[in-house]
């Protein structure tokens, strides 16, 4: 173990690393405009390095074996960056953003998801059409119909439909610390998305895609029909269909947050617990077929041949890619009596899927994936060894509990940069749902592959819904226990990088016994801890003004050190609070929030409001809403912003009778058309004017000096 990055059966580890570096640089960085040079560079390396082994011996390369290192490094490096460069729909030529066009010819490349009265499906642009002309296309594009919830649309994957062409980008975050959906869609190479209604859309043609892939899609939803007619109960439902079929579409908040809060949302994403159960479940039907060799192979390809069927029809995740991948090694070096490196199946996995798609790397669940499974192969073993039991069910126990740990351990980091939390329970519901989720994977897989005969569908389903139903309680009551669940936890790239140092020289320093380690890890603690105190302390002392983008609803928020007051006509249950409001009270670790809604009067030591007007430390705001329409002052105030919201019926001249001020603050509550008017009239009068609609929210700083 201790030699277990080095040895020879491990290869794919200093193969990868470089491939990773160029894929993540590539990623990050724009380097279309170095796509030849980068071609060039790819393929004098490759050059040098067949004429070197050519002249291995001649040249006496052997004395100097680091040269090939070297050049097998740089070149996968610089494969990395092109591989991700290529994969960026957006630089072809042919690209749709890039063609005048009136209407678009799309196909339908997602199973499309109904949420409400909207049905969200991705899509692919082949063709554009501009005044009767067709030109070919590429491009995906994301789609958002409109629909009536009481009249379904049916379209499926392999659509094709004509639709008009009146794409937009995807907006980046307009508040602090909002969820950057704009870089998750172009990750997934989305760039533009659309809203259309019933009647902006044609219906060409049918199954015009991969017919394996709609086939599945198609199973996959007869599948979920049948459990939605034996089982009864709506989450239950829910779980099973995401559980055993990668189905997510139904699944409400409340269950998502019981098991995001105890650790156990990687149950709810079909990956190699599910795959590894399939292939248990294949190994225990197929075992008649060990009595030979020729039957051996034959088990060996039926269930190779099964398991990627059950990848398919879940959705090719990438877990589910990298499960499947790992598991038909694992099969084919037992079929051939090898000797099999389960680290080094994972880095094989891991690359192979990488040059498929490069951008699976910035994937969360393919992150949290890769690095579950490489905790449970390193550092599993290493925290199982502490501990011994004589007790053949306390051993048992102890090595179920080394899972969690090394898997959690590995991946806390992860969970904290991308979720901002951290279950204090999960080994408690890590070790509860053990059981429960193996007999929904059972039961579940029985339940759909028996012919629907009634009495025993009916048996089996009872089983798989109760099972459910006690799992979900079980894992609700965990939620519920104080303290269960650290939040607010805000980290930067460099401390997320800190915090897989830090781990890293622990299980060094346990493995190696080398005090340099533990000194490496305390630096890096030191610094870690540096960094969390110093954000502390800023936020502590930063006072901070911030004018919200809500689009159509209007929000101020006032923070001075870790206390807040928030304006708003919104709830704090509400989607768009919780999507744009509180991310960002929560990265300022504000532990004292007053929520004042739209009107409502309050005081305290820094701030002040009464009725129009609002004081923050020195700055005095006057809000200008529907209850200052046709209004004169009794006498000129002078203030330093005007915040208009609400759509109110002004014009600047009525404002500036009233009101001396330095800065106009229109929020996206306005209508277009009286933007406009106010716009154009501060740019006769030379005023200074700040539009929050469609653009990023204005904050002030400190001594609001900005």
């Amino acid at each position: 173990m201790k030699n277990a990055f080095f040895m020879p059966e491990n290869p794919f580890l200093q193969l990868l690393m470089p491939l990773l570096s160029g894929i993540f640089l590539g990623v990050i960085f724009p380097f279309d405009s170095w796509f030849f040079c980068l071609t060039i560079s790819i393929y004098a390396i490759a050059l040098l390095f067949a004429t070197l082994n050519f002249g291995y011996a001649r040249l006496k390369i052997y004395r100097k074996p680091w040269i090939g290192g070297i050049l097998v490094h740089i070149l996968l490096l610089l494969a990395g960056i092109l591989f991700a460069e290529r994969n960026k729909e957006i630089n072809q030529q042919n690209h749709f953003s890039k063609q005048k066009s009136n209407a678009l010819l799309i196909r339908i490349i997602q199973e499309p998801k109904q949420t409400g009265n909207l049905v969200h499906f991705n899509s692919s642009v082949t063709h554009t059409s501009f005044n009767g002309k067709i030109i070919p296309a590429c491009g995906s594009l994301l789609i958002a119909l409109k629909i009536d919830p009481n009249q379904p649309v049916n379209l499926n994957y392999g659509d094709e439909l004509l639709i008009n062409s009146n794409f937009k980008p995807v907006d980046a975050p307009f508040n602090p610390a909002e969820f950057n959906y704009k870089l998750w869609l172009q990750h997934q190479n989305i760039y533009f998305q659309t809203f259309i209604n019933p009647n902006e859309y044609q219906l060409l043609t049918t199954n015009r895609d991969n017919p394996i892939i709609a086939y599945a899609l198609k199973i996959r939803k007869n599948l979920v029909l049948k459990l939605k007619k034996y089982l009864h109960n709506p989450d239950a439902i829910a779980v099973a269909s995401t559980l055993i079929l990668g189905y997510r579409a139904d699944l409400s908040q409340d269950v998502l947050q019981a098991y995001a809060k105890t650790g156990t949302m990687h149950v709810l994403s079909v990956s190699g617990m599910h795959v590894a159960l399939v292939y248990i479940i294949l190994n225990m039907l197929l075992s008649f077929l060990n009595r030979k060799r020729s039957t051996v192979l034959l088990k060996a390809l039926i269930s190779v041949l099964l398991i990627w069927v059950y990848a398919l029809i879940t959705g090719f995740s990438p877990a589910v890619c990298r499960a499947a991948v790992m598991i038909t090694f694992v099969i084919a070096g037992k079929t051939y009596n090898r000797h099999i490196s389960m680290l080094n199946i994972l880095l094989v996995s891991a690359f192979m899927l990488l040059l498929y798609n490069p951008f699976y790397l910035t994937d969360v669940g393919f992150q949290l994936s890769y690095l579950a499974v490489f905790g449970l192969i390193i550092l599993q073993p290493i925290i199982e060894d502490w501990f011994h039991f004589k007790h053949f069910i306390a051993q048992k126990l102890w090595s179920l509990i080394s899972v969690s740990l090394a898997a959690q351990l590995i991946t806390f980091p992860v969970s904290i940069f991308y979720f901002h939390q951290f279950p204090v329970y999960f080994l408690i519901s890590n070790l509860f749902i053990v059981l429960p989720s193996m007999l929904i994977m059972y039961f579940g897989i029985a339940f759909l592959l028996i012919p629907d005969v009634f009495n025993i569908s009916k048996l089996i389903a009872f089983l798989l819904e109760k099972t459910i139903i006690l799992m979900n309680e079980g894992l609700t009551r965990i939620e519920n226990i104080p303290f269960g669940n650290w939040n607010k936890l805000w980290i930067t790239v460099p401390q997320y990088l800190l915090l897989y140092a830090i781990i890293c020289s622990g299980f060094a320093c346990l493995v190696h016994r080398n005090s340099l380690w533990l000194k490496a890890g305390a630096v890096f603690t030191i610094l870690f801890l540096a960094g969390i105190s110093y954000k502390r302390y800023q936020a502590a002392n930063q006072d901070e003004m911030v004018f919200l983008n809500l689009r159509k609803n209007s929000g101020l928020i006032f923070k001075k050190g870790n206390e807040a007051v928030v304006i708003t006509d919104l709830k704090p249950a509400d989607k768009t609070f919780q999507y744009s409001v509180q991310p960002y009270l929560d990265s300022c670790k504000c532990v004292q929030v007053k929520l004042l809604q739209t009107g409502q009067n309050f005081r305290n030591a820094v701030f002040s409001r009464q009725n129009n007007l609002i004081q923050f430390g020195n700055r005095l705001i006057f809000v200008a809403d529907k209850k200052f329409e046709n209004k004169t002052l009794p006498q000129k105030i002078k203030v330093d912003e005007v915040y208009i919201t609400g759509n109110p019926r002004l014009n600047l001249a009525q404002i500036s009778g009233n009101i001396i001020f330095d800065l106009l603050i229109i929020d996206g509550s306005n209508s277009d058309y009286q933007i406009k008017n106010l716009t154009e009239d501060a740019a006769s009068d030379g005023r200074k004017i700040k539009i929050l609609k469609r653009n990023k929210s204005f904050q002030l700083q400190s001594n609001f000096n900005n």
